[in-house]
């Protein structure tokens, strides 16, 4: 069977999804949905890089797209700074009886108990009335913090912690707004960037914790998080651009899932710009990695290392993200109507992608 997919936004992660549903033998691009006016009317291949035409033509047209009938879409459109616009998005798509794979927002991965009902209610309502589902994911939140995570404890006697670490350098990573405005990479001693905002942590990869605790089958008492950053010891360039001494250069912070008074999940993220930035700090394996560590009897720890075919382990992570969700489309088009989680769905490979 042939699944018919529209793809919605050509940016970081967009464009690897192109490139994902064309090398799919049982997917179909349909269309391309883009923002920006000067990216109408292009070709879904040029948008991608491929260096070849696909014969599909980006549109801001979006109510053309869903006139398709496609089976799914694939949502890839920044949401950090744009949550109400994106779940009306994911809400119009869904009542339209159109599936929905996306990477954002992130706390749909598995809402309950991360977000009140009214935010995530509309989702659901929309799904309900087109009889669709949503099933958001990527490689972080995501594969390297649900499947991986989930299947390793698959082989314990006794779990005590569940810890997943994202160790990374990011100073190849090109997206300034997520560095600098989000993260806040850049800024000055004292000055607290929208990641760092109260709460925000425990929204962006609350999901996570309660993810895995879910499949644990294990009732959180509470969710905290915290934080600290480093300084560049001197000015030094990244593809972002410029960060001066003194302003942060390196980020580690920690969202913990605690039951009866002790952390029982925890989500780690370890950013550094440069490689000799808080030494003290988690190492990764190679140029970066996502590092699960089960605490218990064994206690286990595997790493991850993802290289993309330019060398660089950040357009690896976007390339994972896409594949994640592309790779997905037919189980969640076969899934039944609702918000799904990755506890819904069956094992996720790379049918049909062996050359």
């Amino acid at each position: 069977m042939t699944y018919r997919v529209v793809q919605w936004s050509t940016g970081n992660v967009g464009r690897h999804a192109i490139a994902g549903i064309d090398a799919r033998p049982d997917l179909e691009l349909v269309g391309v949905w883009v923002s920006a006016a000067d990216k109408v009317g292009r070709d879904a291949g040029e948008l991608a890089g491929l260096g070849r035409e696909l014969g599909v033509k980006a549109t801001h047209d979006a109510d053309a797209l869903l006139a398709l009938k496609p089976d799914c879409v694939v949502y890839t459109a920044m949401a950090d700074d744009r949550l109400t616009e994106a779940l009306d998005d994911l809400a119009k798509i869904l009542r339209a009886g159109v599936n929905v794979v996306s990477s954002s927002p992130v706390f749909l991965q598995f809402p309950d108990g991360v977000v009140p009902e009214e935010v995530s209610g509309p989702v659901r309502t929309a799904a309900a009335e087109g009889q669709a589902s949503l099933w958001v994911n990527g490689i972080d939140p995501g594969f390297a913090n649900d499947a991986l995570p989930l299947v390793l404890t698959g082989i314990s006697e006794r779990i005590d912690e569940v810890r997943c670490q994202e160790i990374l350098d990011y100073s190849t990573y090109d997206n300034r707004k997520v560095l600098f405005d989000i993260m806040g990479f850049g800024a000055q001693p004292g000055d607290t960037p929208l990641l760092l905002q109260p709460g925000v942590l425990e929204l962006a990869w609350g999901s996570v914790v309660r993810q895995i605790a879910a499949g644990l089958d294990v009732r959180l008492d509470e969710v905290t998080a915290v934080f600290e950053t480093v300084p560049a010891p001197e000015t030094f360039e990244i593809k972002s651009g410029t960060i001066e001494a003194g302003t942060a250069a390196a980020l580690r912070f920690e969202v913990i899932g605690k039951a009866d008074g002790r952390a029982v999940c925890v989500l780690e993220h370890v950013t550094r710009l440069r490689a000799d930035l808080a030494p003290d700090w988690p190492q990764p394996v190679g140029h970066g990695s996502y590092r699960v560590i089960v605490t218990g009897e064994p206690t286990m720890t595997i790493d991850l290392q993802l290289m993309a075919s330019d060398g660089d382990h950040n357009t690896a992570g976007l390339k994972t993200t896409a594949m994640r969700l592309v790779n997905a489309i037919p189980a969640v088009v076969q899934a039944p109507s609702g918000l799904l989680t990755a506890l819904d769905l069956p094992l996720i490979t790379g049918r049909g992608l062996v050359a």
